[in-house]
């Protein structure tokens, strides 16, 4: 079967080339009842624009870099699904590249030089670059920035509330009248600020309910790995003053590796200490006890980077630099508030009749 042509798609609609163009490619508003007979156009001719061509006409590669630490993290590669499904809609194929926090190759990957030809634009989680690192910077390529490494007023930043996140949190466990909740994963050197954002909410938290903030258990890692949880739940179960009866961990892999060194000292879940993450992956839906935790929106924080680099790209190049924030939600699991009732435990209760 022949491939099906621009005019062929503009005949079957009865509009002109350029109104299908208008509609395969974004640049123009059309009506809705024109926009419909062209998808059914489109979808009835099967037609595949020639993004290669496009592109090439554009001065474009048709790719996207995403920078980030470490790819096996998980929220970085659940972040990295949801980047790289909404470039796709836009007809952009995305690269993925990962730093390891080392501040040379941070440079490197944004720097305007032979791989950032290969890009028409980058989205990028800095762990270690100051402000200074993108001064002398190209900016001929949209460069979006996530997180808070870096807040330079000539570029688009897309971040979550990390301050309410932590408080939130930090509040559910005081709320549920634990008394001494400890915190996992301080980072007061430079480029801890994620990390100082969610003690400041931690600290919030505490004098919401009017409580004072013992600072032995505020403990400080340098990564936030399995490990570094699991030694930091060590320390605190070990504390002179005895441990907390709540942790709230800042990522869920910290969290994960607190519980197992609960499971391994025979502690209970959340009869002896609560606990709550942050980041709402995956593994933490399906541990046991299921895991509380802070989940960013991470198909916005993705749909925001990437319509901000397509517009840049597009009829706004010239926009002011935005700073985006994304929505975040408390879940709380069965690690702080218990398994769920079941069936057999309703029909057990006395003076209950089953069905």
């Amino acid at each position: 079967m022949a491939t099906s042509r621009l005019r062929d798609v503009a005949a079957r609609a009865g509009v002109s080339i350029r109104t299908v163009s208008n509609v395969v490619n974004g640049y123009a508003p059309v009506s809705d009842e024109t926009r419909s007979r062209v998808e059914k156009a489109v979808a009835e001719l099967d037609y595949r624009p020639n993004l290669l061509a496009r592109n090439l006409k554009q001065g474009r590669t048709g790719m996207l870099a995403l920078v980030v630490p470490e790819l096996d993290v998980p929220y970085f590669s659940e972040l990295a699904r949801a980047v790289v499904t909404t470039a796709r809609h836009h007809g952009y194929t995305v690269v993925i590249d990962q730093t390891d926090g080392e501040p040379d190759r941070e440079r490197e990957l944004i720097t305007r030089g032979a791989s950032a030809a290969l890009f028409d634009g980058v989205i990028l989680s800095p762990l270690a670059l100051s402000p200074a690192d993108l001064a002398d910077r190209d900016a001929s390529a949209p460069l979006v920035l996530l997180g808070e490494r870096i807040a330079d007023s000539r570029y688009d930043h897309v971040a979550i509330d990390n301050v309410t996140a932590a408080r939130e949190a930090t509040g559910h466990l005081l709320g549920l009248g634990r008394t001494r909740v400890a915190a996992v994963g301080d980072q007061p050197y430079e480029t801890g600020e994620t990390a100082q954002l969610r003690t400041r909410g931690y600290r919030q938290a505490h004098a919401d309910h009017g409580r004072e903030v013992d600072e032995s258990l505020i403990v400080g890692t340098r990564r936030f790995h399995h490990a570094d949880g699991a030694r930091a739940m060590a320390a605190l179960l070990d504390h002179p003053d005895g441990p907390p009866d709540a942790v709230f961990c800042y990522n869920d892999l910290l969290a994960l590796g607190a519980l197992r060194t609960l499971l391994s000292r025979g502690v209970r879940v959340p009869d002896d200490i609560a606990v709550a993450g942050f980041d709402d992956i995956e593994a933490g839906r399906y541990h046991t006890p299921t895991l509380t935790t802070v989940s960013p929106d991470k198909a916005t924080i993705a749909r925001l980077a990437v319509d901000r680099l397509i517009a840049r790209l597009g009829d706004r190049p010239d926009e002011p630099p935005a700073e985006l924030w994304a929505p975040h939600r408390l879940v709380p699991r069965e690690s702080t508030t218990g398994p769920a009732l079941r069936p057999t435990d309703v029909a057990a209760r006395p003076g209950q009749a089953g069905h």
